[in-house]
């Protein structure tokens, strides 16, 4: 999946804890992107089986998209305190860093960062 194709499947699975249901138009303004572009990228998610749109328009995760986004924002959220822990940054930079690391690290070095942010989370 490309780093777009996450960050909507990510977004909805985090707005759909937030808000209870999601919609196009939520993950528009959530990620301040035009109505055109979210909803190609809907189309797309559908196609590739990671979301399904009801009737009503609500965005809902099939098993594998929501697989998918669990395993996205895990490696978001540790990757947030991997840096934090260790670079010694903001919350803020962190999550900005995080977001654009967590598209390209290999399994393996996620695997060690995961390990060390579990083993020092208490430092």
């Amino acid at each position: 999946m490309h780093e777009s194709g996450e960050d909507y499947i990510e977004t909805i699975y985090l707005l759909k804890k937030r808000n209870g249901s999601v919609r196009s138009i939520d993950v528009a303004n959530e990620l301040n992107f035009s109505r055109p572009s979210v909803s190609r990228a809907v189309g797309i998610l559908k196609d590739n089986g990671l979301i399904t749109v009801e009737d009503d328009g609500e965005l809902v995760l099939t098993e594998e998209g929501l697989k998918t986004a669990k395993h996205v924002y895990e490696k978001h959220t540790n990757l947030t305190k991997f840096l934090m822990m260790t670079a010694g940054v903001n919350e803020t930079i962190a999550e900005t860093d995080a977001c654009r690391i967590e598209h390209i690290i290999s399994p393996e070095t996620f695997k060690g960062i995961k390990k060390y942010v579990k083993e020092n989370k208490d430092n």
